[in-house]
């Protein structure tokens, strides 16, 4: 059977440069519990992923829908729907995907110098049959937008909040259950456009395109959107694919020409002159400083 870590259609994810979270271990807001990684992978048939010496951070794992098996140490624990399971740092471990029922997955990795208290129950199965959950998918969508949006202070700090939100709902579940529903159905026009190049990071998309997407002319997108981010749409779009292919750079094995081509680079010294203006080093050189 083949095992695959990442790859499933319709996945989302991020992840931060290391530059990022050396900001975040410093900053007197989010260091003491901040977001390192984090994604969903739907329907993630023949998912695998093994650590021998463990990760750097403790990994969340939220099943949606489906099942699969973590094996922390020496022991298994069967996931299912509606269930959680924190896999402590520096542990060895490993989790798989159910080959005839796959789970469906929301996970963030996390630290912090507070992680402990805000994530008691690690190494442990927490069923959550209570109402809160689709309000916990709200506040994943607040966390995964606010990064997704740029790595500024503001976003970061935010993002920290909404993490300690999320794990307090899941240990102090009675009292989440409290809160008034969130609303988030109407989607802002800067994140709803985010999302679009997002899902359209292999395509070759214009501004117009992006700017009827959200019912806007050209003109007054670009406007609006410069405003709220201080990048134009096309420049923003451009962070996002260099984002995108720190990930496939760390996680994958494609050839560094074929991410290239694969985020609509004319030629990989085109792809090599926009990673190094973004990232300050080069594609082959992050490849090797942060491959698992």
């Amino acid at each position: 059977m083949e095992h695959i870590a990442d790859g499933f259609k319709g996945e989302r994810a991020i992840v931060l440069p290391y530059s990022i979270r050396n900001f975040q271990t410093n900053n007197e807001l989010t260091k003491s519990l901040y977001v390192t990684h984090i994604g969903y992978y739907p329907n993630a048939k023949n998912h695998f992923r093994k650590r021998s010496k463990g990760a750097l951070e403790d990994i969340l794992i939220y099943c949606e829908k489906g099942k699969g098996t973590i094996t922390l140490e020496n022991e298994k624990f069967n996931l299912t729907e509606n269930q959680i399971f924190i896999i402590p740092a520096n542990k060895t471990h490993s989790y798989e995907s159910d080959p005839l029922k796959p789970w469906s997955i929301y996970w963030i990795h996390f630290k912090g110098t507070k992680a402990l208290y805000y994530a008691p129950n690690k190494g442990k199965i927490i069923t959550l049959n209570d109402s809160g959950i689709s309000n916990r998918f709200e506040l994943f969508e607040e966390i995964y937008q606010n990064l997704e949006m740029g790595f500024y202070a503001d976003n970061l700090e935010y993002s920290s909040i909404c993490l300690k939100h999320f794990l307090s709902s899941i240990k102090y579940i009675d009292q989440f259950n409290r809160i008034k529903s969130l609303n988030t159905s109407d989607l802002d026009t800067i994140p709803k456009s985010i999302i679009f190049m997002r899902d359209n990071l292999t395509n070759k998309i214009s501004l117009s395109q992006i700017a009827q997407y959200v019912g806007y002319s050209d003109s007054y997108f670009r406007s609006l959107f410069l405003e709220k981010t201080s990048f134009t749409p096309i420049e923003y779009l451009n962070k996002l694919k260099i984002q995108k292919s720190c990930s496939l750079l760390q996680f994958s094995t494609m050839k560094i020409n074929e991410i290239a081509y694969h985020l609509g680079y004319f030629d990989p010294f085109h792809f090599s002159k926009s990673f190094k203006k973004e990232m300050e080093i080069s594609p082959r050189e992050y490849r090797k400083k942060h491959k698992n």
